[in-house]
């Protein structure tokens, strides 16, 4: 069986299901998104040298399969247990950014990404993963039912991606402050 059904040839997709849709449909662009945010994570962990970031990135790109399953099913992700986001991810993500937050030394205010090549990966994953968010955000202002863990999971996940740039800084040796001491100023959210 070839990769080219050619069922997509006049713009429209399958949902999990069956029924079709444009690829232009909001559930479609969501649920792309999230594999676009998969794919900048596997960027992102092919140039880091840290194991312990790769695995824990690996883990995650695993679930992000879930995560578009939940997405891409007309009822939500509420009946397949292939597709249900849960809250224990959301708890699992939630631990590690705690985790990494408490490490000695880990940035507390804004950065500047592009001094260290894999922290700048990661920053464009979150980046990524923060446009899913907003996608599924608007998703469900349409109305449609959406497993109500993704986005907490993907609001949880920008914020580790983050943390893990900052992370991967602080084991290189690299001040990647976007302020000096001279400036300062309000205290945003680090991840938007």
């Amino acid at each position: 069986m070839s990769i080219a059904t050619k069922h997509g040839d006049k713009g429209d997709t399958g949902l999990i299901g069956g029924e079709r849709v444009s690829k232009a449909d909001p559930r479609v662009e969501a649920y792309g998104t999230v594999d676009e945010l998969g794919a900048a994570m596997g960027f992102a962990r092919s140039v880091c040298d840290d194991a312990e970031v790769r695995e824990l990135t690996r883990s995650i790109q695993r679930e992000l399969f879930t995560v578009a399953g939940a997405i891409a099913s007309p009822a939500g992700g509420q009946e397949s247990k292939t597709t249900y986001v849960t809250p224990e991810m959301v708890e699992a993500l939630t631990a590690h950014v705690t985790r990494v937050e408490a490490t000695e030394g880990i940035l507390k205010d804004w950065s500047l990404p592009g001094d260290h090549a894999a922290a700048a990966a990661y920053d464009v994953a979150r980046t990524v993963c923060r446009r899913a968010e907003r996608a599924v955000v608007r998703l469900g202002e349409t109305g449609v039912e959406l497993n109500p863990h993704v986005v907490p999971y993907l609001n949880r996940l920008s914020d580790l991606l983050w943390l893990m740039g900052r992370l991967l800084e602080l084991r290189a040796g690299v001040d990647a402050r976007l302020r000096d001491g001279e400036h300062t100023g309000p205290r945003w959210s680090r991840a938007w």
